[in-house]
């Protein structure tokens, strides 16, 4: 009987525990994985390197894909727009213009190439509903684009199993695949220790409570 050819996939890799949930989801389901992480200029560079730890502890081969956003437009390109320290409604000033439809195109095109079947991404709209690009709505129009968009005859579908989770659910679930939540950065400021004030660790502490689990960066 021949071995059974893996399954492979492209998944976008930030360095953030939500990614690392999605990476670790796609190996136990029996992905073979290519990791995408991007160095987009963002002022929390830690999360570059974190990723780089993240793939070599799951073993997955990875790409560092180096872009700009020269035209900025954000407060993770722009150190003059400060990064809130309390929750706002909106659009956040840490939404990066089109962010998820430039990483998508990218991952796309190297699905298309080494024949992926799948790409995954760890976005989720429960928390960051101020950010276009997390929507239902917008990944199943980049389905529709991409079906049209790409010469590949074989099918690459777009999964994002977080969509729809809390922090929480995705904590419990990181933790039941075994993901190093150690090794994650989800602060959007660069220092060696997480502001705890920002968005994104007002999220991260919240779901790490809400999960009864003791978050490994609490007192770092």
């Amino acid at each position: 009987m021949k071995n059974k050819i893996p399954k492979t996939a492209v998944v976008l890799l930030s360095g953030g525990l939500d990614s690392a949930t999605v990476l670790y989801l796609a190996l136990a389901q029996g992905y073979k994985c290519q990791v995408l992480i991007f160095d987009y200029g963002q002022r929390h560079k830690q999360e570059i390197d974190c990723a780089i730890k993240i793939a070599k502890a799951s073993g997955c081969e990875y790409r560092i894909l180096k872009i700009k956003f020269p035209w900025k437009g954000s407060a993770l390109l722009d150190n003059k727009i400060k990064v809130p320290e309390e929750i706002t409604s909106g659009v956040p000033v840490t939404y990066v213009p089109a962010r998820n439809i430039i990483f998508l195109s990218f991952a796309l095109s190297l699905a298309e190439v080494i024949k992926a079947s799948a790409i995954f991404i760890g976005a989720h709209a429960q928390d960051y509903s101020g950010y276009p690009d997390c929507r239902v709505e917008f990944f199943k129009a980049f389905v529709e684009m991409a079906k049209a968009g790409i010469a590949a005859k074989h099918r690459i579908q777009i999964l994002t199993p977080l969509l729809n989770k809390s922090k929480s659910r995705i904590i419990r679930l990181g933790r039941k695949f075994g993901v190093p939540f150690n090794l994650t950065w989800s602060c959007y400021r660069a220092g060696k220790r997480p502001c705890g004030k920002c968005d994104s660790c007002y999220y991260r502490a919240k779901g790490f409570k809400e999960a009864g689990l003791i978050d490994p960066l609490a007192n770092r």
